[in-house]
């Protein structure tokens, strides 16, 4: 029962500060949540439905309603609410690559919103060679790509990343950046 206020709470504060973003016409706006951790989430599906979701919809629909598009971000394993948080309005859907899996992402995601693929820091490009780098990056863009939804690539280099692993990343994303129109 005493969740209840504490999650009123943040969602007024949340929502007053939608509500100052949409002041301000943007384009687009964020809602940078780590939902996920390495292997699951970190709430289930259910109590996610039940306590987060509502608030997502209203605070989304605040957005939505001014045409502004909304960026959503997650850490972590989220395969379980994707729908959820396509229905809550995102547009662009942040999400990590291997933990989630390309060929689930490809499954789940392609096609129904935009794909921002946050690049594997924590294997391939630590301890991968440059050509499993670019092995990877290549499979991401050929399976996720699409023009119905979009598919953008983002990379935080982390120690104790090799600096030719770093070169290799870069090398790749623009080897493999593709441009429609």
């Amino acid at each position: 029962p005493r969740l209840w206020p504490v999650i009123e709470m943040i969602e007024r504060f949340n929502l007053e500060l939608a509500r100052r973003f949409v002041a301000l016409a943007p384009d687009v706006m964020g809602i940078p949540e780590d939902l996920g951790a390495q292997d699951r989430l970190m709430i289930s599906p259910r109590s996610f439905r039940k306590y987060i979701k509502p608030s997502y919809l209203r605070i989304t629909g605040l957005v939505r309603g001014r045409g502004i598009l909304i960026h959503e971000h997650s850490d972590g394993y989220i395969l379980q609410i994707i729908d959820d948080l396509v229905e809550a309005g995102g547009d662009v859907l942040n999400l990590q690559d291997l933990v989630n899996g390309i060929d689930n992402i490809a499954r789940e995601v392609r096609g129904r919103l935009a794909i921002e693929l946050d690049i594997d820091r924590q294997s391939i490009t630590v301890s991968g060679t440059p050509k499993d780098i670019d092995d990877h990056i290549r499979e991401c863009v050929a399976k996720l790509n699409t023009p119905a939804g979009g598919l953008g690539l983002v990379y935080q280099p982390w120690p104790p990343t090799p600096i030719e692993n770093i070169r290799a990343v870069w090398d790749a994303l623009e080897k493999y950046c593709v441009t429609n129109g």
